[in-house]
């Protein structure tokens, strides 16, 4: 949990660190309450990874069919927790 802790400390800066994958990019703006531009971050990528992060947007975006097909190419099924324990499961699973 400690690189949990950093994650979300990482959030007072105003650009995330260099070098982090495409995925924590995406929620580290997300953090920040930039949902436009974390989604730019995946928008552009098919790849399961990114398409998790992708659906998980779009769920907090509250576009549920969206955020449904986005689950299926990821292979995941929506969670039904909330959006904040979502958000830190996804952090911890690219950490």
């Amino acid at each position: 949990m400690e690189k949990l802790h950093q994650f979300k400390e990482s959030l007072k800066h105003e650009v995330p660190e260099a070098g982090l994958p495409v995925q924590l990019k995406a929620l580290w703006y997300d953090g920040k309450g930039d949902w436009n531009r974390a989604h730019e971050q995946v928008d552009h990528l098919d790849d399961r990874d990114s398409a998790h992060v992708h659906a998980y947007l779009h769920r907090k975006e509250g576009d549920l069919w969206n955020a449904d097909y986005w689950y299926r190419k990821a292979q995941h099924l929506r969670p039904d927790v909330p959006l904040q324990e979502e958000w830190e499961d996804l952090v911890l699973r690219f950490l």
